[in-house]
């Protein structure tokens, strides 16, 4: 099983999907944080149809980093839930998935 994982949230807006990526990568959670265009979310919230323009985040790091990447997202994300999404990585440029490892291993170390 992979150790590297793809970590999917979104954001309210650029500033805040900006500030929460550079924190990740600071923290050493997450090797790397693409943040994408805007992009329109519609989904049901607290009985309401609901339409928003949100700013999705790729977040690149490991299993073991995970837990303290959830904990950083959580205190970061304005969100009251945030959407945290962590699929595995089964295949991948090798060097890159070690690159991933190595950059997270600070941020597991207690």
């Amino acid at each position: 099983m992979s150790e590297v994982l793809l970590v999917i949230t979104n954001l309210p807006d650029r500033a805040s999907a900006e500030r929460v990526a550079e924190a990740l990568v600071i923290q050493r959670v997450a090797a790397c944080v693409n943040v994408l265009a805007e992009c329109a979310s519609i989904y049901r919230w607290e009985g309401k149809l609901e339409h928003a323009s949100e700013v999705p985040l790729l977040i690149k790091t490991t299993r073991a980093a995970y837990p303290k990447l959830e904990d950083a997202l959580r205190k970061l994300h304005p969100y009251e839930l945030p959407e945290i999404i962590a699929l595995p990585v089964d295949t991948g440029l090798p060097e890159y998935l070690n690159w991933v490892v190595q950059e997270t291993q600070t941020g597991n170390q207690a």
